[in-house]
């Protein structure tokens, strides 16, 4: 058993009244799925739209490494010690997808004694919300090939279908599949294939719409395909939109559930970072915002994707401004950075440590681009020196300008990240207005061209871009047809700036490829797909699930 499934067995979970009760929200408010889990229901959800909003604490981190860095527990090790503090705290996270944790990565519910609970049932089914974007998402593409089959009343292209369908579980040999085989009866032969669940347009339309009436305008705006006469189709056009969101009503409403030290916590949506934008619903946030005085939310991967959208797309589109930022590393990971192999990393390298800032550094710089006060929260490893946590200390108060804080809620809970708390009390309590000092990095009119060109030039520090002639054609035909103000979402490997996973630290100059395009007109962005990062996972050569099962008890084993 591992030893965070074992942590999260043996805590005491509390009926979820009791935590919906720190939260002040009311019985009624409440529907339970279980003793543990329960969903907000939506006239309780219109009802906290008129409340006054908290303070937003955004939990991002360097780019990730196999070494870990703890993003997710360090969010909720963070709302945990606010709450310790006296601060009305809720936490905000997204739902974990099932090919993760199949995969490579395992579970996404935290770890040791910052984890939210009950963790096996959130890792897993949970409350069928990705279910239910899936047979949304899966219900369109029917659709779509039900209409062409039946007289193709709107001239669809066939060559122009872009909606694939997708399942959320990652399996490379559904990237590119043929449909409509055998005869007639099957419909008309293409090809087509599938996507994770988690880079489904759908799921970023639920985890962006302000409420359902905007989740099923969000849903008729989906572009799927052309006409033969060049006129765009979509979910509207094929009558889609009502029955996609009756699917996804009880999917649109945020699930609350428990941290191990009793904090409430709203999970809902769970958009990829490096495929989509990567953070919980706006919903939830919304809703976190009116019940506490401070929310700590995450975005996913390195800050250079996940916080990179949060900022540019999510906040842009719901009003948001983050009053601060707390910036994620371990001091393993940035060894790895440096250049430190991952079988080396118990033993102290100040040299590989030194050379590995430099990924943390351009993060930070990065996030105070964007108007935000910014700390590092250094998530503690036993195998920690202090010779290491001191050169990190410094480095970031001297040359970085910020505090690194030291935090060891992984085995303590909120216990072990007071003092983070009590640093990110003070950034964001001094950031008396954050709307007005926050400043995404482009402008809405600004040609899409020139803001993938700014996303790749500013953040990651490209020298510049390589758009394919196709690309370049998409991108007019999306201005031409009105979408020139949307946003942009970058696609691309997390694990590195650059498009290349191999380079590490602070690579720069290099030319960002750009594979194509695609609209998501009812999210509200156009995808930037970059390098050969894929939209469909596929399972490593030993996936996680090779070392689950059940044991003679019936419980799960192996699930971390």
């Amino acid at each position: 058993m591992s030893i965070d499934l074992e942590i999260a067995r043996a805590a005491t979970l509390r009926p979820i009244q009791v935590i919906a009760d720190k939260a002040a929200i009311p019985g009624e408010a409440l529907a339970p799925y279980g003793k543990h889990i329960a969903k907000l229901e939506q006239a309780y959800l219109r009802e906290l739209g008129q409340r006054p909003r908290g303070r937003l604490i955004l939990v991002t981190a360097i780019n990730p490494t196999p070494a870990g860095e703890g993003k997710t527990t360090t969010t909720i090790g963070l709302g945990d010690a606010l709450n310790r503090i006296g601060k009305r705290t809720i936490i905000a996270l997204r739902e974990p997808s099932l090919g993760p944790v199949f995969g490579r990565k395992g579970g996404a519910t935290g770890g040791g004694r910052s984890q939210v609970l009950p963790m096996e049932q959130i890792n897993l089914h949970f409350t069928g919300d990705f279910h239910a974007i899936t047979a949304a998402h899966n219900l369109l593409a029917a659709m779509i090939d039900n209409h062409i089959y039946w007289g193709n009343a709107l001239d669809i292209d066939l060559r122009s279908v872009t909606w694939r369908r997708v399942l959320d579980m990652n399996d490379r040999a559904l990237r590119q599949i043929a449909i409509g085989l055998g005869d007639g009866y099957n419909g008309l032969p293409r090809e087509t294939g599938f996507d994770i669940t988690v880079a489904s347009e759908v799921m970023a339309v639920l985890c962006l719409a302000a409420d359902l009436d905007d989740l099923e305008a969000r849903l008729a705006r989906i572009v799927v395909a052309r006409s033969r006469s060049g006129a765009l189709i979509t979910a509207g056009d094929l009558k889609a939109a009502g029955a996609m969101a009756v699917l996804l009503k009880d999917a649109a409403q945020p699930n609350l559930v428990q941290t191990i030290d009793g904090s409430p916590a709203l999970i809902h949506g769970g958009p990829f970072a490096n495929i989509a934008h990567g953070c919980n619903s706006v919903i939830a946030t919304n809703a976190a915002l009116a019940l506490g005085d401070y929310v700590v939310t995450e975005a996913g991967f390195g800050a250079d994707l996940g916080a990179e959208k949060v900022l540019d797309i999510k906040c842009r589109q719901a009003g948001l401004a983050p009053s601060a930022a707390v910036l994620v590393a371990t001091i393993r990971a940035l060894k790895m950075q440096g250049g430190q192999a991952k079988a080396d990393l118990a033993s102290e390298n100040l040299d590989a440590l030194a050379r590995g800032l430099e990924n943390l550094g351009r993060h930070v710089e990065n996030l105070k681009g964007y108007g935000l006060p910014v700390v590092v929260a250094i998530n503690a490893f036993d195998g920690d020196t202090a010779a290491e946590h001191r050169l990190l200390t410094e480095r970031c108060k001297t040359q970085f300008g910020v505090d690194a804080i030291l935090c060891r809620h992984w085995a303590e809970g909120g216990a072990g990240a007071e003092d983070l708390a009590r640093a990110v009390v003070a950034l964001a309590d001094a950031n008396a207005d954050p709307a007005r000092a926050f400043r995404p990095i482009y402008a809405d009119d600004m040609p899409l061209r020139q803001k993938i060109e700014t996303v790749a030039l500013t953040i990651y520090r490209a020298g510049a871009i390589a758009l394919g002639t196709r690309a370049e054609r998409d991108l007019r035909r999306f201005e031409e047809a009105g979408f020139g103000h949307l946003p942009v979402c970058m696609a691309k490997t997390p694990y590195s700036f650059s498009a290349d996973e191999s380079l590490l630290g602070a690579p720069k100059g290099f030319t960002l490829p750009i594979r194509e395009v695609r609209l998501s007109a009812g999210a509200g962005f156009v995808v930037a797909i970059c390098g050969d990062v894929m939209t469909m996972p596929g399972l490593p050569r030993v996936p996680a699930a090779d070392g689950m099962r059940l044991d003679e008890a019936g419980l799960i084993q192996g699930l971390s």
